[in-house]
């Protein structure tokens, strides 16, 4: 199982997390003087001594740390950049990162789903530490081009990618629209290689659709990740499909590698009545608990499609609905990401993310390195896969997950327009 889930999308080695807060990128640097490097560096050390989740650090002695870091001599922003990536290394924690200010910008723009690039969600293996792909984005080069989840990615532009980190396997894919990159692929036994045009990735937080089953009109809804514009949307989405009276919902969550807390909230309060949704337990152990708003937008049946390229912000959103049997869950287990970072900006441009905080689903269960088991398991084989991402028939009857989920809601549709009889006296 892989530990790290990058973000798809720029192929900038940020992490796909549940965030605190809706804006990662607010400049400081205007109209304010530019800090000296080794106050840089002291700053990020602050940071992480006063909100990182694990007060041992690693078990180590942060303030000798603090001491080996502040003691040096720095002449440019970019020496200080390196002691800061060291320093922050030392945690061992893959979700905690730094950005100098051009990632930074890039991780802003991923979130706000401004992306560019080839559309591949990125990770790199625990075990094995290759730069594994968990997913192409839907319509993207790397979608069309066929690359399918758990490919590897051995050579980037014919430079190999064994013991390269994973920031500089991203700085090689990423570059100007209308350029090319070339990717070779173990897939099992065999390698293939793919000439991708870059572009720039337009992302539509939401995508729906309504089908005519044998128990009535269903809507189809498909969220790729969690971002700023998602919950607008899915509002929109799901207010346009009561209104073609639909009698029940897929949600499709598959692939989708989290993003914002705020989103998740929000987007599970139009499906929840009442009652919790997640808790945030902090480093001095202190709960925070998060419910819903009392104002769903819909009470009618619901299916989750989720995988393992389902992570954080979708794991939050698929364990709060399935620990309060509001919907049923089909696929495969989901990733396993139950820790929650923060992002901060600092004064030159570029920033920090942390880890701050473990989550749990309202029924308590911690799901880091776990991840969520379906109510309904099934698997696709490597042939479907490829099959649905060539044809385009990801949330059709022809994909087997969705045609599961669509057999299911018409149960549950029926059961509820029995009960109702039931309750007419009919």
């Amino acid at each position: 199982m892989f530990k790290q889930k990058l973000l798809i999308k720029i192929e900038l080695a940020v992490i796909a997390v549940i965030l605190v807060g809706t804006s990662l990128y607010t400049s400081k640097a205007l109209g304010k003087p530019q800090p000296s490097p080794k106050q840089m560096v002291d700053e990020v050390w602050q940071i992480l001594d006063k909100n990182y989740v694990d007060v041992s650090f690693n078990h180590q002695d942060w303030k000798a740390i603090r001491q080996q870091y502040v003691s040096r001599s720095y002449t440019s922003k970019k020496q200080a950049y390196g002691a800061i990536q060291e320093m922050v290394a030392k945690l061992g924690d893959r979700y905690t990162e730094f950005f100098d200010p051009q990632e930074f910008q890039a991780l802003n723009n991923d979130i706000s789903g401004n992306l560019s690039g080839v559309g591949l969600e990125l990770a790199e293996n625990e075990k094995t530490k290759a730069l594994t792909v968990i997913a192409p984005i839907a319509g993207t080069p790397a979608f069309k081009a066929g690359i399918l989840p758990e490919d590897v990615i051995v050579q980037i532009n014919g430079q190999i990618t064994q013991g390269m980190k994973i920031e500089d396997a991203v700085k090689r894919i990423i570059g100007p629209v209308g350029t090319k990159v070339v990717l070779t692929i173990q897939r099992g036994n065999q390698s293939q290689t793919f000439q991708l045009t870059r572009a720039n990735i337009a992302i539509h937080p939401v995508i729906y659709n309504t089908q005519t089953t044998s128990a009535g009109k269903i809507g189809y809804i498909r969220l790729p990740e969690f971002t700023q514009t998602a919950p607008a949307e899915m509002h929109r989405a799901i207010e346009a499909l009561e209104k073609q009276q639909v009698q029940g919902y897929v949600l499709d969550l598959r692939s989708d590698p989290g993003g914002l807390l705020d989103a998740s909230l929000q987007i599970a309060s139009m499906w929840l009545k009442e009652g919790a949704i997640v808790s945030l337990v902090n480093r001095d152990q202190v709960k925070d608990s998060y419910n819903a708003s009392g104002h769903p937008l819909t009470n009618k049946p619901l299916v989750i499609l989720v995988d393992k390229g389902s992570a954080s912000a979708s794991e939050i959103l698929a364990g709060a609905l399935q620990d309060d049997n509001r919907a049923t869950l089909v696929g495969t287990r989901t990733f396993g990401k139950g820790l929650v970072q923060s992002v901060e900006p600092l004064e030159d441009g570029s920033g920090l993310k942390l880890t701050i905080a473990k989550y749990y689903t309202p029924k308590g269960r911690d799901i880091n390195h776990v991840g969520i088991a379906p109510d309904i398991t099934v698997a696709l084989t490597e042939a479907q896969q490829k099959a649905l991402v060539q044809n385009q028939t990801l949330g059709t009857l022809a994909d087997p997950q969705y045609a599961s989920a669509v057999a299911d809601l018409s149960k549950l549709i029926q059961s509820g327009a029995n009960h109702l009889s039931l309750q007419r006296g009919q």
